[in-house]
């Protein structure tokens, strides 16, 4: 067998729980998954998936988007009426 190494990550400790808890259900370990992972980065030389980062216009939207979703209204008139006004913009 070839000489082993290893390697340590930070990760939040919810994500790792999830992740082990999944992978459990597969028959795998966290171990288990990093290596098939680095394998296949070293066989395709690439990401085993596609990894997009969001274009400003994309950044955009999602800013506006979250900003929308914080909004709050003393009635249902209220965010009609906001509504309404933004349809018209």
């Amino acid at each position: 067998m070839a000489a082993t190494t290893m390697v340590h990550v930070r990760v939040d400790e919810h994500i790792k729980n999830q992740a082990t808890e999944t992978l459990a259900s597969m028959g795998l370990t966290v171990s288990d998954a990093v290596r098939v992972f680095l394998t296949r980065v070293v066989t395709d030389q690439q990401l085993p998936f596609p990894v997009q980062a969001p274009n400003a216009s994309t950044r955009a939207a999602m800013r506006e988007a979250r900003t929308i979703a914080k909004a709050r209204f003393a009635s249902a008139g209220a965010l009609i009426h906001d509504l309404e006004k933004g349809a018209k913009r």
